[in-house]
């Protein structure tokens, strides 16, 4: 009976002892995010996809006031875009096309995001489950995370070494597989910013306004989804010409209708703001718009429309992400 007394105490105090360590890191990374007035971020986030993998250089920059500009890279093909955030609106830049698009949207604070730091300590504070565990002075911060567009992700795992350095984050899914991953670099608590970093006009004068083939493009190969919902088959395929290009158009009808259309990016001459309704959104090689029905994203030198008026989001996501190969254009 003494002994079996002596052992439930001891797995108490053990208990006691990982429990306050765990609430030191917790205390102690809040702390340290919670004080920062501005800072950057360079990284690198990888995003699967089925048997792709998505990798991207990131670069984040923030100034209090809610002023967030991301720098996001595809390592494959080095194309880029910037997400700006200033004055209560935001940007999705694509310097390829010389053109911006402008959202309506409350971004970063709508869902989790894997490389803004006040999002990260929002999963943390809001998450009375959470749970960290202790290794060599590394710890695990395991929490809920919020991405309504996706609800296969479900969780994360945050890992800080003893000074409350974040290291690296991953996002996994309900069967704990790793979809999302952002590796943490190098991060600057004291960054200094020229007083137009955050200024849309800025950015624009540093882009050098892309060439336009003169030639006509053309899409060579017309790009279908792998995913297509039970009851629901193509029924129409148009081909479209328009003075710079080609539209295709294919109509799916059935139990779950939706259109999708490709049509070859036009290089604007002198940039462009685009209003757009929805919220930026990662989507295989690019940042896209989702709404509650449709999709709408650039890849490979061809825009992409999906809609629907009867599939919710993770449906529309479903058909979009299979369509991962790149086409060829003439």
């Amino acid at each position: 009976m003494k002994k079996r007394l002596l052992l439930v105490l001891m797995i108490s105090i053990l208990f006691i002892g990982c429990s306050k360590g765990s609430n030191d890191i917790v205390k102690k990374l809040d702390k340290k995010l919670s004080d920062l007035s501005k800072y950057t971020i360079q990284g690198v986030l990888s995003i699967s996809n089925n048997e792709d993998t998505y990798n991207y250089d990131v670069n984040v920059s923030y100034k209090e006031k809610d002023n967030y500009r991301v720098s996001i890279i595809n390592k494959s093909n080095g194309h880029e875009q910037i997400i700006l955030k200033s004055n209560d609106e935001v940007y999705v830049i694509t310097p390829a096309l010389n053109k911006s698009f402008k959202f309506q949207s409350n971004w970063p604070l709508n869902n989790s995001q894997i490389y803004i730091f006040s999002s990260i300590l929002n999963d943390i504070n809001n998450d009375s489950e959470k749970e960290v565990t202790e290794n060599d002075n590394k710890y695990v911060i395991t929490t809920k995370v919020n991405y309504p567009n996706n609800i296969d992700l479900v969780k994360q795992k945050i890992y800080v070494d003893k000074d409350a350095n974040i290291e690296k984050i991953e996002v996994l899914n309900d069967k704990d597989v790793i979809e999302m991953k952002m590796t943490f670099d190098k991060i600057d608590d004291n960054p200094k910013f020229d007083d137009d970093f955050f200024d849309l006009d800025s950015i624009v004068s540093d882009i050098e306004t892309p060439e336009q083939d003169e030639k006509t493009a053309s899409i060579d190969n017309i790009i279908y989804p792998l995913y297509v919902p039970n009851g629901t088959v193509l029924t129409h395929e148009e081909k479209v010409v328009k003075d710079n290009g080609e539209r295709i158009i294919l109509t799916f009808d059935g139990e779950k209708p939706f259109l999708l259309v490709e049509e070859t990016a036009n290089i604007d001459k002198d940039f462009s703001i685009i209003p757009i309704f929805g919220e930026p959104y990662f989507l295989n090689d690019t940042v896209g718009a989702i709404t509650d029905n449709s999709l709408n994203w650039t890849s490979g030198g061809i825009e992409y429309y999906l809609v629907s008026d009867v599939m919710n989001k993770t449906e529309l996501l479903e058909i979009a992400n299979s369509i991962s190969t790149i086409p060829i254009m003439k």
